[in-house]
């Protein structure tokens, strides 16, 4: 049991992707001194008895020296489901004392850093450590979207920074935003650095070097797609690959996917004379790119396209962007950021290498197969990350390019018109999606909508939802005429209201309704 005065940092890690990122923060230092610092591994897979958590991932023990101790959420509160767990508010206290006696945390400090808060385990976790401050770490494109849903003020006051990697450099995220959160860097070269141990401690990839590398994602276990559009969504990345010029793939499913998804594209792949290899060990992406050093790497949304082009310099497409971007329901989907900055930012498949939809790519873009190489800066909070420049299609620059590049690399597609534009672009989007917990967005995305809103960018909105909202680009209004002045639209709404009673007394008295024009009147704002 540990003592009265003893500080414990408790690190919530769902997959292995986040516990790196965490490790490359615990080497720079950008925690507090503590005593003990423990990993809580959550496994929050559909079926977690099926699926290995990430302390039995391949290279996780390279990882496993930054923590006292490694601990198991899934255990501790079985049989429930990390994922569909909370304790009750009358229990929370039970559950601390519990938890303090079972990890002997005695009755010291505790501080909790954990991801994606507004769901479970991090809230779970969070509830039953009301005292505890928080810091939010985020490992992938949805820090840069909004809280997907009102936190709790006790909850979300509670957490002194968000932390996150620089995916795409120069934009700040707006997750927990309406908390004043503040944002912090995780410097990219200690990320770097930590996947390269990360790679040393897998066992080989048996894989070809040089071939383009298509990732899947497992779309359809979100409900976002049908299994067979997923999987027709695989083989239109095959075809594209192999339309640009490659003969060798590789496939690296997603853990969970199902095995008939790799037959398909062997079937594919065999009727258009190309050689798919599949990958059956669960490993990062960013260790392959480090194994193999593909020409090309496509995918949907991946956070792993913006890692392989902003850490790696490697050349990456995207396909299905455009699919996702319809399908995608409610508006408020939190995948929603993620797929609009990949639509925006990275050239897609089939468009020859060209930039993202939005246009954002054009300054610093990764070209495409054949295409020049674009800047993908990523730098860490002292602006001394690595700098990527997109190789050509035998996959050079597959490791993380050297500083010294940064000075003559040039600028990064996110500063200037262009990053303006898109810092733009995510605050109407990240309105749109959340205007309660955002509010004080809409300005930014009034004067976006009013400016850039296009056939080009039209994608990225839903016009009933601009018309719910009021912003530019909304369906016509009856009381479009009128100015936008709350006194002069209230008075309107009461003149139609009082119209609608009369009408309806008229009617009950079985007198014809006479259709009234309204009188021209000048109004001044």
């Amino acid at each position: 049991m540990s003592g009265d005065g003893t500080r414990t940092q408790i690190f919530l890690a769902s997959t292995l992707y986040g516990a790196a990122t965490l490790a490359a923060a615990l080497d720079t230092g950008c925690f507090s001194p503590a005593d003990r610092r423990l990993l809580l591994v959550a496994n929050t897979a559909a079926v977690p008895e099926t699926t290995p958590a990430l302390d039995e991932a391949p290279g996780f023990a390279s990882l496993r020296t930054r923590f006292d101790e490694v601990l198991s959420w899934n255990e501790t509160i079985s049989p429930f489901h990390p994922s569909g767990w909370s304790p009750r508010p009358d229990d929370a206290p039970l559950w601390e004392r519990h938890l303090r006696l079972l990890w002997g945390l005695g009755s010291g400090p505790v501080e909790l850093i954990v991801e994606s808060l507004q769901v479970s385990p991090a809230h779970a976790v969070a509830l039953c450590f009301p005292d505890a401050p928080l810091e939010v770490y985020a490992d992938g494109l949805m820090s840069y979207g909004p809280t997907r849903n009102k936190l709790d003020p006790l909850v979300g006051t509670r957490v002194r920074r968000l932390l996150h990697l620089d995916l795409v450099p120069g934009l700040r995220p707006l997750l927990l935003g309406e908390f004043g959160v503040p944002a912090e860097l995780v410097p990219t070269e200690a990320f770097t650095k930590v996947l390269t141990e990360l790679a040393g401690a897998t066992p080989p990839v048996a894989a070809p070097e040089g071939a383009a590398l298509l990732l899947g994602q497992y779309l359809s276990a979100l409900d976002i797609l049908t299994p067979e559009e997923e999987e027709r969504l695989h083989v239109r990345m095959l075809r594209g690959a192999v339309a640009r010029g490659h003969r060798t793939l590789v496939f690296k499913p997603h853990p969970a996917a199902p095995a008939r998804w790799s037959r398909a594209l062997e079937e594919e792949a065999g009727r258009l004379g190309a050689d798919l290899t599949v990958l059956d060990t669960p490993v990062l992406a960013e260790v392959v790119y480090q194994r193999i050093r593909p020409a090309l790497v496509v995918g949907c949304f991946s956070t792993a396209l913006l890692t392989a082009r902003a850490f790696y310099g490697l050349r990456v497409a995207r396909t299905g962007t455009d699919l996702l971007l319809e399908r995608l329901s409610p508006y408020q989907n939190s995948n929603r950021v993620p797929v609009t900055l990949v639509d925006a930012l990275l050239p897609g498949l089939e468009d020859g290498g060209t930039g993202g939809s939005g246009g954002f790519g054009e300054s610093g873009r990764v070209g495409g197969s054949g295409g020049s190489g674009g800047v993908g800066r990523a730098g860490g909070s002292g602006g001394s990350g690595g700098v990527g420049r997109a190789g050509g299609s035998g996959g050079s620059g597959s490791g993380p390019v050297s500083a010294e590049d940064a000075e003559t690399a040039g600028e990064p597609e996110t500063r200037g018109p262009a990053g303006e534009e898109l810092a733009g672009l995510l605050a109407a989007v990240g309105f749109a999606m959340q205007p309660q917990v955002l509010p004080s967005l809409r300005p930014a995305a009034e004067r976006y909508l009013a400016a850039h809103l296009n056939d080009r960018t039209r994608r990225y909105f839903k016009r009933r939802r601009l018309t719910a909202l009021a912003l530019p680009g909304a369906l016509p209004s009856p009381l479009a005429f009128l100015p936008r002045n709350p006194t002069v639209r209230k008075a309107a709404r009461r003149a139609r209201a009082v119209r609608r009673r009369l009408a309806g007394r008229a009617g009950k008295q079985g007198q014809p309704v006479k259709p009234t024009t309204p009188a021209k009147t000048k109004v001044t704002t």
